[in-house]
Order: structure tokens, then sequence, then C-alpha cells
């Protein structure tokens, strides 16, 4: 959790529901709690979409399994009891192609400038940039392998450490990590790295399909 409280704009990740399973410390600190108070709670109850129609087309995107990025323009009442507006940014992150994807969801309040991702916080290895593209697109550990030449076993190790380095409990806070600091391009699909390394682009290889 080091790693997501450093991101300084308001971040959850939410079921595909809106319920929250992980807050980070900005986005506690806006309603004056702790992030395990959060959990469990229903983000659109706190933050209110002013026209439903735009969460009713993200519901209906992710039944037909788009993913892309998304805005939800909502108003809520601050802890000083002053009505604010703003905007959800919400960004589907899944382990696996077929489930509704989770979510991941940063908030901007009107006025502010549009929040940027943390900066990676060291540069991946070529193998763990690939991988995490895979697993974002919802391959599994033996796709992954074939598509990167590696065992199963090889897979496994490099998410393992990847999970430690971040630590990150499975793979869908794995990916929702990876998105909200920078590491992932938000609104690519299929997804892709912002890779660190002088002269580098996306990952080689070939993409990952849906």
């Amino acid at each position: 959790m080091v790693l997501f409280d450093r991101i300084p704009m308001p971040v959850a990740v939410c079921d595909p529901y809106g319920t929250v399973r992980i807050a980070n410390a900005a986005l506690a600190a806006a309603w004056a709690t702790t992030p395990g108070r959060l959990k469990g709670r229903d983000l659109l109850e706190l933050y209110v979409p002013r026209d439903s129609t735009q969460v009713d087309r993200i519901v209906e995107a992710l039944k037909l399994r788009r993913r892309s990025r998304y805005t939800v323009a909502v108003t809520w009442q601050g802890t000083d009891g002053t009505e604010r507006t703003g905007e959800l940014t919400v960004d589907p992150v899944s382990e696996t192609p077929q489930a509704l994807p989770d979510l991941l969801v940063m908030v901007r309040a009107s006025g502010e400038a549009a929040p940027h991702p943390a900066p990676a916080p060291a540069p991946l290895h070529p193998q763990e940039e690939r991988i995490l593209a895979l697993l974002a697109a919802g391959a599994t550990t033996a796709r992954a392998a074939r598509e990167t030449g590696l065992t199963t076993d090889g897979v496994t190790y490099h998410l393992r450490r990847l999970s430690q380095r971040w630590g990150a409990a499975n793979r869908t806070e794995l990916v929702a990590r990876a998105y909200a600091l920078g590491v992932l391009q938000p609104g690519v699909w299929p997804p892709q790295v912002r890779s660190s390394r002088p002269g580098t682009g996306a990952p080689e290889g070939k993409p990952a399909a849906r």
C-alpha cells in the first residue's frame, strides 16, 4: 500500500458495481477518514453522478468487453459542508477477459489540474513489461508463457517479483497499481507499458488480443 498511498490524487479500486475494494490515503483524507473505513462503501453514494446515463453507458460498454477510459461528472458534499463538483476518471482493469473488470477510479474536483499518474518507481525488465501488458489484457499464466516464450513458472516468478515490489495482493490489484503509477498507458487497447527506458516505446511482440 505504500506506493498506492504515495499517489497524490484520490484513487480507489472498485468492483464492477462501484463498491470500494481499496482506497488510497488521498481519497481517505478527502473524507476525513482512513482507507480501511472506505472499503465496502459505494463510491457512487460518495460521489453522486450528475447524469445517470453516463454510468449506464459505462455499464453497457463493460458488458460488451470494451476497454477504454471513461469519465463521469459528479457532485459531492465536502467534509466542510461545501457542495463540490468534479469528475471521476474510470479505467477498467481485469484478470480475465470473460469476467466484468474491476475499476480504477481517480477523482478530480473542478478547477484542479488534471491528475497525472505518479512515475514508475523503477524501470521494469522487458519481460516484466510484456507480462504486465498481457495480464492487463486478461491473459492467463499459460497464455503469457506462450506469448513470451517463458515457462509458466517463469511468468509466475516475474509476477511474484512485481507483486512484492508494489505490495499488490493479487493480479487485479497489480494491474490497478500499474495504471495508477503510470506504468500502463490509460485509454489504450491492447494495453501498453509506458516504458521508462530511453529510446523505447511500447514493448515488442504482437499485441494482446481481447
